[in-house]
Protein backbone atom coordinates (compact mmCIF):
# COMPACT_ATOMS: atom_id res chain seq x y z
CA UNK A 1 0.00 0.00 0.00
CA UNK A 2 1.40 3.32 -0.77
CA UNK A 3 0.69 6.45 1.76
CA UNK A 4 0.58 9.99 0.18
CA UNK A 5 0.86 12.89 2.17
CA UNK A 6 -1.02 16.45 1.65
CA UNK A 7 -0.24 18.72 3.13
CA UNK A 8 -2.74 21.67 3.09
CA UNK A 9 -3.51 25.32 4.39
CA UNK A 10 -6.73 25.53 2.55
CA UNK A 11 -5.60 27.75 -0.71
CA UNK A 12 -5.89 27.75 -4.05
CA UNK A 13 -2.74 26.17 -4.64
CA UNK A 14 -2.91 23.36 -2.09
CA UNK A 15 -5.99 22.37 -3.15
CA UNK A 16 -5.07 21.91 -6.65
CA UNK A 17 -1.71 19.54 -5.42
CA UNK A 18 -4.61 17.72 -3.35
CA UNK A 19 -6.73 17.13 -6.74
CA UNK A 20 -3.84 16.12 -8.36
CA UNK A 21 -2.45 13.84 -5.36
CA UNK A 22 -6.48 12.01 -5.08
CA UNK A 23 -6.22 11.38 -8.95
CA UNK A 24 -2.81 10.27 -9.03
CA UNK A 25 -3.40 7.88 -6.57
CA UNK A 26 -6.81 6.57 -7.90
CA UNK A 27 -4.29 4.86 -10.36
CA UNK A 28 -2.35 3.13 -7.98
CA UNK A 29 -4.09 0.22 -6.41
CA UNK A 30 -4.17 0.07 -2.73
CA UNK A 31 -3.12 3.59 -1.91
CA UNK A 32 -4.35 6.48 0.63
CA UNK A 33 -4.17 10.07 0.58
CA UNK A 34 -3.52 11.48 4.05
CA UNK A 35 -4.65 15.43 4.29
CA UNK A 36 -2.25 16.98 6.71
CA UNK A 37 -2.95 20.71 8.29
CA UNK A 38 -0.67 22.25 11.11
CA UNK A 39 -2.00 25.00 13.31
CA UNK A 40 0.17 27.53 15.30
CA UNK A 41 0.39 26.82 19.02
CA UNK A 42 -2.45 28.60 20.91
CA UNK A 43 -1.07 32.58 21.93
CA UNK A 44 -1.52 33.91 25.65
CA UNK A 45 -1.09 37.31 27.12
CA UNK A 46 1.22 38.23 29.99
CA UNK A 47 -1.43 37.21 32.24
CA UNK A 48 -1.16 33.72 30.75
CA UNK A 49 -4.83 33.91 29.66
CA UNK A 50 -5.45 32.93 26.17
CA UNK A 51 -5.51 35.77 23.09
CA UNK A 52 -7.23 33.57 20.59
CA UNK A 53 -9.93 30.91 20.46
CA UNK A 54 -8.92 27.84 22.35
CA UNK A 55 -6.73 25.32 20.93
CA UNK A 56 -10.10 22.97 21.07
CA UNK A 57 -11.81 25.29 19.15
CA UNK A 58 -9.47 25.74 16.29
CA UNK A 59 -8.73 22.03 16.17
CA UNK A 60 -12.40 21.70 15.71
CA UNK A 61 -12.54 24.23 13.40
CA UNK A 62 -9.72 23.00 11.24
CA UNK A 63 -10.65 18.88 11.29
CA UNK A 64 -14.49 20.23 9.93
CA UNK A 65 -12.41 22.00 7.19
CA UNK A 66 -9.97 19.17 6.18
CA UNK A 67 -13.45 16.65 6.36
CA UNK A 68 -15.26 19.12 4.09
CA UNK A 69 -11.72 18.72 1.99
CA UNK A 70 -12.10 15.19 1.71
CA UNK A 71 -15.57 15.66 0.99
CA UNK A 72 -14.60 17.53 -2.10
CA UNK A 73 -12.27 15.64 -3.41
CA UNK A 74 -14.01 12.65 -3.35
CA UNK A 75 -16.42 13.66 -6.22
CA UNK A 76 -12.98 13.36 -8.23
CA UNK A 77 -12.23 9.64 -7.71
CA UNK A 78 -13.13 6.62 -5.01
CA UNK A 79 -10.03 6.69 -3.33
CA UNK A 80 -9.40 6.63 0.60
CA UNK A 81 -8.50 9.47 2.41
CA UNK A 82 -7.68 10.47 5.56
CA UNK A 83 -6.56 13.52 7.63
CA UNK A 84 -5.17 15.27 10.68
CA UNK A 85 -4.10 18.64 12.24
CA UNK A 86 -1.36 18.88 14.44
CA UNK A 87 0.23 22.37 16.74
CA UNK A 88 3.34 22.95 15.37
CA UNK A 89 5.53 26.10 14.56
CA UNK A 90 7.20 24.62 11.18
CA UNK A 91 5.58 22.76 8.50
CA UNK A 92 8.36 21.26 6.98
CA UNK A 93 9.47 20.03 10.76
CA UNK A 94 6.02 18.62 11.03
CA UNK A 95 5.58 16.53 7.98
CA UNK A 96 9.41 15.32 8.49
CA UNK A 97 8.60 13.87 11.61
CA UNK A 98 5.06 12.77 10.08
CA UNK A 99 6.66 11.03 7.60
CA UNK A 100 9.44 9.28 9.30
CA UNK A 101 6.72 7.99 12.03
CA UNK A 102 3.84 6.99 9.85
CA UNK A 103 5.70 5.07 6.71
CA UNK A 104 4.85 8.17 4.24
CA UNK A 105 5.50 7.18 0.53
CA UNK A 106 5.82 10.18 -1.32
CA UNK A 107 4.70 13.81 0.03
CA UNK A 108 2.59 15.89 -2.64
CA UNK A 109 2.19 19.60 -2.35
CA UNK A 110 1.65 22.58 -4.34
CA UNK A 111 4.16 25.52 -5.41
CA UNK A 112 3.39 28.63 -7.39
CA UNK A 113 5.54 31.27 -9.17
CA UNK A 114 3.39 34.40 -8.18
CA UNK A 115 4.51 36.66 -5.98
CA UNK A 116 1.67 36.75 -3.31
CA UNK A 117 3.00 36.59 0.75
CA UNK A 118 0.80 33.42 1.08
CA UNK A 119 1.94 31.81 -1.97
CA UNK A 120 5.82 32.31 -1.22
CA UNK A 121 5.19 31.01 1.62
CA UNK A 122 3.28 28.28 0.21
CA UNK A 123 6.42 28.24 -2.48
CA UNK A 124 9.35 28.10 -0.09
CA UNK A 125 8.04 25.17 2.08
CA UNK A 126 7.65 23.28 -1.14
CA UNK A 127 11.39 23.89 -1.65
CA UNK A 128 12.40 23.11 2.17
CA UNK A 129 10.22 20.25 2.25
CA UNK A 130 12.25 18.83 -0.80
CA UNK A 131 15.34 20.03 0.72
CA UNK A 132 14.75 17.85 3.83
CA UNK A 133 15.12 14.56 1.95
CA UNK A 134 12.66 12.39 4.27
CA UNK A 135 10.94 10.71 1.15
CA UNK A 136 10.19 11.92 -2.13
CA UNK A 137 8.17 15.33 -3.06
CA UNK A 138 6.21 15.68 -5.42
CA UNK A 139 5.45 19.70 -6.66
CA UNK A 140 2.77 20.93 -8.58
CA UNK A 141 2.80 24.26 -10.04
CA UNK A 142 -0.02 26.04 -10.02
CA UNK A 143 -2.12 24.80 -13.56
CA UNK A 144 -0.67 21.50 -12.89
CA UNK A 145 -3.49 18.98 -14.22
CA UNK A 146 -3.22 15.57 -13.63
CA UNK A 147 -2.47 13.19 -16.61
CA UNK A 148 -1.34 9.91 -16.85
CA UNK A 149 2.51 9.36 -16.06
CA UNK A 150 3.89 7.77 -19.45
CA UNK A 151 6.89 9.73 -19.57
CA UNK A 152 9.26 10.51 -16.37
CA UNK A 153 12.51 12.44 -17.52
CA UNK A 154 15.10 12.25 -14.97
CA UNK A 155 17.98 14.99 -14.93
CA UNK A 156 21.09 14.27 -14.11
CA UNK A 157 24.77 16.06 -14.25
CA UNK A 158 26.35 12.92 -15.31
CA UNK A 159 28.84 13.68 -12.26
CA UNK A 160 29.76 10.55 -9.75
CA UNK A 161 26.99 9.27 -10.02
CA UNK A 162 27.28 6.16 -8.14
CA UNK A 163 26.99 8.34 -5.33
CA UNK A 164 25.40 11.15 -6.17
CA UNK A 165 22.08 9.27 -7.37
CA UNK A 166 19.62 7.79 -5.19
CA UNK A 167 18.84 5.04 -7.59
CA UNK A 168 16.51 3.08 -5.32
CA UNK A 169 14.23 6.12 -4.30
CA UNK A 170 14.05 6.92 -7.69
CA UNK A 171 13.00 2.97 -8.85
CA UNK A 172 10.72 3.46 -5.91
CA UNK A 173 8.72 6.57 -7.88
CA UNK A 174 9.33 4.55 -11.38
CA UNK A 175 7.76 1.63 -9.80
CA UNK A 176 4.39 3.38 -9.30
CA UNK A 177 4.12 4.39 -12.31
CA UNK A 178 6.17 2.31 -14.88
CA UNK A 179 6.52 4.78 -17.59
CA UNK A 180 8.87 5.50 -19.98
CA UNK A 181 12.50 6.85 -18.48
CA UNK A 182 14.26 9.88 -20.23
CA UNK A 183 17.90 10.78 -18.99
CA UNK A 184 18.63 14.13 -19.82
CA UNK A 185 22.07 16.19 -19.49
CA UNK A 186 22.66 19.94 -20.57
CA UNK A 187 26.16 20.80 -21.44
CA UNK A 188 27.44 23.38 -23.37
CA UNK A 189 30.41 21.81 -23.44
CA UNK A 190 28.72 18.41 -25.53
CA UNK A 191 30.33 18.39 -29.14
CA UNK A 192 29.94 15.54 -31.90
CA UNK A 193 31.06 12.76 -29.35
CA UNK A 194 30.61 11.85 -25.97
CA UNK A 195 34.13 12.42 -23.55
CA UNK A 196 35.08 9.22 -22.02
CA UNK A 197 33.95 9.98 -18.42
CA UNK A 198 30.15 10.49 -19.94
CA UNK A 199 29.92 6.98 -21.75
CA UNK A 200 31.84 5.51 -18.43
CA UNK A 201 28.97 7.74 -15.89
CA UNK A 202 25.91 6.80 -18.56
CA UNK A 203 26.92 3.13 -18.62
CA UNK A 204 26.33 3.04 -14.91
CA UNK A 205 22.70 4.59 -15.03
CA UNK A 206 21.96 2.17 -17.82
CA UNK A 207 22.66 -0.73 -15.62
CA UNK A 208 21.12 0.53 -12.33
CA UNK A 209 17.97 1.47 -14.82
CA UNK A 210 17.81 -1.29 -17.21
CA UNK A 211 14.54 -2.66 -16.24
CA UNK A 212 13.15 0.99 -17.36
CA UNK A 213 14.62 0.81 -20.78
CA UNK A 214 15.99 4.37 -20.63
CA UNK A 215 16.65 6.52 -23.50
CA UNK A 216 19.75 9.14 -22.84
CA UNK A 217 20.09 12.74 -24.11
CA UNK A 218 22.81 15.11 -23.90
CA UNK A 219 21.94 18.47 -24.92
CA UNK A 220 24.54 21.51 -25.94
CA UNK A 221 22.83 24.55 -24.57
CA UNK A 222 23.82 26.92 -22.17
CA UNK A 223 20.50 27.49 -20.98
CA UNK A 224 19.72 24.53 -18.42
CA UNK A 225 15.81 25.82 -18.06
CA UNK A 226 15.25 26.49 -21.37
CA UNK A 227 16.78 22.91 -22.60
CA UNK A 228 14.63 21.50 -19.90
CA UNK A 229 11.53 23.33 -20.43
CA UNK A 230 11.83 22.77 -24.65
CA UNK A 231 12.77 18.96 -24.25
CA UNK A 232 9.46 18.79 -21.81
CA UNK A 233 6.90 19.88 -24.93
CA UNK A 234 8.56 17.61 -27.32
CA UNK A 235 8.74 14.69 -25.29
CA UNK A 236 5.01 14.80 -23.91
CA UNK A 237 6.97 14.78 -20.60
CA UNK A 238 4.19 14.07 -17.24
CA UNK A 239 6.88 14.25 -14.72
CA UNK A 240 10.27 15.30 -13.91
CA UNK A 241 12.91 14.08 -11.51
CA UNK A 242 15.42 16.21 -9.93
CA UNK A 243 18.08 15.35 -7.32
CA UNK A 244 18.38 18.21 -4.99
CA UNK A 245 21.47 20.49 -4.46
CA UNK A 246 22.80 23.73 -3.17
CA UNK A 247 22.43 25.54 -6.71
CA UNK A 248 19.79 23.55 -8.57
CA UNK A 249 17.34 23.29 -11.14
CA UNK A 250 14.67 22.93 -8.65
CA UNK A 251 15.25 25.89 -6.46
CA UNK A 252 16.32 28.24 -9.97
CA UNK A 253 13.06 27.12 -11.25
CA UNK A 254 10.50 28.51 -8.68
CA UNK A 255 12.36 31.79 -8.09
CA UNK A 256 9.87 34.77 -8.74
CA UNK A 257 12.46 35.91 -11.28
CA UNK A 258 11.61 31.86 -13.20
CA UNK A 259 7.77 32.88 -13.53
CA UNK A 260 8.18 33.10 -17.23
CA UNK A 261 9.84 29.80 -17.63
CA UNK A 262 8.24 28.09 -15.26
CA UNK A 263 4.97 28.91 -17.45
CA UNK A 264 6.49 26.00 -19.69
CA UNK A 265 6.14 23.70 -16.71
CA UNK A 266 2.79 24.64 -15.93
CA UNK A 267 1.22 21.64 -15.82
CA UNK A 268 4.26 19.11 -14.98
CA UNK A 269 4.80 18.15 -11.74
CA UNK A 270 8.46 17.74 -10.38
CA UNK A 271 9.36 15.53 -7.92
CA UNK A 272 12.15 16.33 -6.24
CA UNK A 273 14.33 12.88 -4.60
CA UNK A 274 17.04 13.83 -1.92
CA UNK A 275 20.69 12.03 -2.20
Amino acid sequence: MKKFLVPTDFSATAKNAARYAVQLASNVAGSTIILYNIYDKLAVGSDGSPLTESDDDRKIVLNQALANLEIELHELANVDISYVAEEGSSLVENVDRYVRHNGIDIVIMGITGATQLEQIFVGSNAINMARQGSCPVIIVPPNGRFKEVKNVLLASDFKNVSTTTPFAQIKGVLDIFKPQLHIVNVDSEHYVELTQEYKQERAKLESQFQAYNPEFYFIRLYDFLDAISNFTVDKNIDLIITVPKKQSFLTSLFKTSNTKKLAYHSYVPIVAIHA
